[in-house]
């Protein structure tokens, strides 16, 4: 026995798909979240049943992406061989669009259970479905009212799908068209449409009662939707959540780095001395603290973006961004490709699968890399917190949150430049059009939310640390490790200047420390990277970091800690405070306003992932467009920083 599940876009397919199988499938309140077909067991009364999630559509004809999907796999569907049982999910408040796809299902003699979800948003509107009439109308088809946000009605659809699993109805009670899989002229199209509407919205207006309700839903949509304060709305929406990224992650990120600094202490005075040592307190546990100290950021960031989506705000969000990506050459269906490439890139590209145009798809994935992933985050922080001082504008203002909020803006701006330049080179006459349906505003569903936060940390930190693990241990061999001759003598020349005489016990320590660091595999390296990013202010250290995070951008963070494990010379500080204390030979600061900025603004444009580049070679066919992202995006970076260093 195998389940089909089917639905508009936005009636809540995906929360149910969840519920039952208690994966965790994207969900979100504008379509095109679900591009393919995903598939989870259902079990009770001691079968496990597959169950597979097809995209939100609202008809069996192919007009997008989804619903060639489903289409091709009804095209190929045999009951006699896979017995099924298909559940059809419409929202409450949409009775009548999805009794029309519920039709074209019920003729093609698939056994079906009807769901009415998100009945509580449609009594909340005044819509009151009699459900005894429903089930008249429909006699063999069970119908399910429930509200699957929450679990409501959950055994009564099991108890729906068991009967249904019982009889296998196959009847119907439109019958409108014979081959309906065989229709392909669009005039045979339309007259099916015709003969369907009518049946269905006459079967709608006997189980259907409206009332009017005030609603203030549509006075707010005016002022979030608005073509000039809509835009306004969503800008300051994202300074206050960046501001917050700063303001409200200061406290447990100092935790986090207080508690490993302290692990690494303990090891350190209990393990015996020797490699093994210096490996664990001198390259793992500072490569990784640079990572995890910036979870809470993370956390922080992905809890006010899944609030906006849980509610219902995103999707005005999408919507007015549909006006601002039309003249680039996009339109609102690359609006989710986008904001998706701001967890990762890669289920953004994925996700243009979902546009049906194919220049406005090539344009979109092209771009999906430059916004800012969350892989980003800890270099931005990083950087910022050396940088930038801790204060605030007009008294109200982090001027940390808004340097993030503005490298974020401009990736965004880059995105749209170079979306508007492929727009003009590549020639195409026909330009798609976005419709999309207004979602009601709800309360957040606060286990979605914290369960889209608890997923979005794993990710981040077993693929990053992973990772991390195998650099940290490479890097720091190759950083205590050199030519021996040429490190001895190093150290001679070393011990004979007179700063060295001069200095104390630990003052020497440091600098014979950091002297053969220049002179190990890892230091000549970075030597010679050195006159190539120079000019950018960058030093081999910071050289050796970029090259590193080419695996994964976070890497750069943990780089820097292995670095720079040993480097005392103010104290046990964290990253921050020893980057902040650096100096060149001649006294002067490492880190300076100039080379921070040159450096934020490099990754905000540099391609520094190599998984994106293996996505973009799957989803386009060819090495052909990676190869051109990543050298167009590389000369970009470079330009780019180079410009910010020579102008601050």
């Amino acid at each position: 026995m195998n389940l089909l599940l089917f639905g508009n876009p936005n009636c809540g397919k995906s929360t149910l798909f969840n519920l039952l199988t208690g994966l965790r499938q994207k969900i979100g309140n504008f379509p095109g979240v679900t591009v393919d077909k995903k598939t989870g067991y259902v079990t009770f009364n001691g079968q496990t049943i597959p169950l597979t999630d097809y995209p939100g559509i609202y008809s069996i004809y192919p007009k997008s992406t989804e619903e060639q999907v489903v289409f091709d796999a009804l095209k190929e569907w045999n009951p006699l061989e896979e017995p099924t049982v298909g559940l059809v999910v419409v929202d409450a408040s949409n009775l009548e669009r999805g009794l029309f796809l519920l039709s074209q299902l019920a003729d093609l003699r698939i056994p079906l259970v009807l769901i009415v979800n998100m009945i509580d948003l449609a009594e909340r509107n005044g819509i009151s479905i009699d459900e005894k009439a429903l089930r008249r109308e429909l006699p063999s088809t069970p119908v399910v009212l429930m509200n699957a946000r929450v679990g409501l009605g959950k055994e009564r659809l099991l108890q729906g799908i068991e009967l249904q699993m019982a009889q296998q109805s196959s009847e119907t009670t439109f019958s409108i068209s014979e081959s309906i899989l065989d229709l392909e002229e669009f005039s045979q199209q339309e007259a099916d449409a015709q003969k369907r509407s009518k049946k269905v919205k006459a079967l709608y207006n006997k189980v259907i009662k409206v009332q009017e309700k005030v609603s203030n839903k549509r006075n707010v949509d005016r002022w979030l939707t608005h073509p000039f304060w809509g835009y306004v709305i969503f800008s300051a929406f994202l300074i206050a959540i960046f501001q917050a990224v700063f303001t409200l992650s200061a406290i447990p990120m100092d935790a986090i780095e207080q508690g490993l600094q302290w692990v690494s202490l303990q090891l350190e005075k209990n393990l015996p001395e020797g490699a093994m040592q210096a490996l664990i307190c001198g390259g793992i546990i500072p490569g990784i603290t640079g990572v995890v100290v910036f979870i809470p950021q993370i956390g922080l960031l992905f809890f006010f973006i899944a609030l906006m989506e849980d509610s219902g705000y995103l999707s005005r969000a999408v919507f007015i961004m549909d006006r601002l990506v039309r003249p680039f050459g996009m339109n609102g269906r690359s609006v989710v490709p986008l904001l998706s490439s701001m967890a990762c890139a890669i289920p953004g590209i994925l996700a243009t699968r979902g546009i049906p145009n194919s220049k406005e798809r090539l344009i979109t994935l092209f771009v999906t890399p430059l916004m800012s992933c969350s892989a980003r985050i800890p270099v931005y922080t990083l950087l910022i917190s050396v940088v930038i001082p801790s204060k605030k504008i007009f008294g109200i203002m982090q001027l940390q949150g808004l340097v993030l909020f503005a490298l974020y803006a401009l990736g965004i701006i880059a995105a749209l430049f170079v979306s508007w330049l492929m727009h003009r080179l590549l020639k195409q006459d026909k330009r798609s059009i976005y419709l999309m349906e207004m979602p009601d505003f709800k309360p957040p569903h606060w286990r979605n939310i914290f369960t889209t936060i608890f997923d979005k940390i794993k990710v981040f930190v077993l693929e990053a640390g992973g990772i991390i693990l195998a650099l940290s241990i490479v890097i720091w061999a190759l950083s205590n490790y050199g030519p021996m001759e040429e490190r001895k003598i190093a150290v001679k020349r070393l011990e004979l200047q007179r700063d060295y005489q001069r200095s104390t016990p630990q003052q020497r320590e440091r600098l014979t420390r950091s002297v053969l660091l220049e002179h190990s595999y890892l230091g000549k390296f970075g030597k010679g990277l050195e006159p190539l990013i120079a000019p950018l202010g960058y030093d081999w250290k910071i050289g050796i970091a970029i090259g590193s995070s080419f695996l994964a951008r976070e890497v750069f963070v943990g780089t820097l800690s292995t670095l720079h494990a040993h480097d005392e010379s103010a104290g046990n500080f964290s990253l921050r405070e020893k980057l902040r204390n650096e100096r060149n030979p001649n006294g002067s600061r490492k880190f300076t306003l100039a080379s921070g900025i040159s450096l934020m603004v490099f990754y905000v444009f540099a391609l520094q992932c190599l998984s994106t580049l293996a996505v973009s070679r799957r989803e386009t066919g060819s090495w052909k467009i990676p190869i051109f992202q990543l050298v167009l995006y590389g000369f970009f970076a470079y330009g780019a920083a180079f410009c910010c260093y020579q102008l601050f």
